[in-house]
């Protein structure tokens, strides 16, 4: 069974995408049974170019990425979440939706790389993806088909701080 993970920021535009990317890419590598989704409270409804650009350059496929809200998944039909994400601060202190299934959540907050001189943002970019991707990696390496939501939750909380 597929274990879907719902990773947020506010404006789904660059953190959670990276993240959504990442981890999609990462499970496809590793024959893993996870599916990443991202959405936003307040979507920009655009991804950062920068992002899409870090991303093409790692060779990362992002076809179908888009900035969405979270609305979409609470919403009939939406897969249940196991895991929920959040990965900016902003979007870790919104009161989030009630998720079906009352998914384990984990803050792994990351600057902004947006916030970066336009002269830096595509290192900004580069230097969060590989970060972000090195989370997703420790995630995939946890056996969380068999893992209690206790154990799981443990778990992904020492992986942010490692």
């Amino acid at each position: 069974m597929t274990t879907h993970v719902l990773i947020l920021c506010t404006h789904n535009s660059a953190r959670s995408v990276l993240s959504e990317c990442m981890l999609n890419h990462w499970a496809r590598q590793l024959g893993r049974d996870v599916q990443a989704h991202s959405a936003g409270s307040t979507p920009s409804g655009r991804i950062n170019p920068h992002a899409l650009q870090a991303l093409a350059a790692a060779g990362i496929d992002t076809a179908g990425t888009r900035s969405k809200s979270w609305d979409e998944f609470v919403a009939p039909g939406a897969p249940q979440m196991r895991i929920v994400i959040t990965v900016c601060d902003s979007a870790a202190a919104e009161a989030c939706p009630w998720w079906p299934g009352s998914p384990v959540q984990v803050h792994w907050g990351y600057p902004d790389p947006s916030n970066a001189a336009e002269d830096q943002k595509a290192q900004a970019f580069e230097l969060t993806r590989q970060a972000i991707g090195y989370r997703m990696l420790q995630l995939l390496a946890l056996p969380v088909e068999t893992m209690s939501d206790a154990e799981l939750q443990a778990a992904l909380v020492g992986a942010y701080r490692n």
